[in-house]
């Protein structure tokens, strides 16, 4: 299944309080347990004023139906064509 790095603008995202990340967080869960589909979130990075999550999906347009449900943006959503890393330079 395709690697997607989905990014989230949200005014002051870093600012977010313990609190708000877990509700984020399982509406996101939440979501994804009512597609219907094969899906997986790995990780999320908060990082200023955006959210940066890497998830696995059939299309891109998944992607974005669990960013709709959610009422989560999803301003930019890119394929992986890669992984790299310090391991790959062995």
């Amino acid at each position: 299944m395709p690697l997607f790095v989905i990014e989230r603008n949200i005014k002051d995202a870093a600012k977010l309080t313990p609190e708000q990340l877990r509700g984020i967080s399982a509406k996101s869960c939440d979501v994804v347990a009512g597609l219907g589909v094969p899906y997986k979130w790995h990780t999320s990075y908060v990082a200023g004023d955006k959210i940066y999550c890497v998830h696995e999906a059939e299309s891109a347009d998944v992607i974005r139906r669990h960013a709709k449900e959610g009422g989560f943006p999803a301003d930019m959503v890119t394929e992986v064509a890669a992984v790299i890393g310090p391991q790959t330079a062995k």
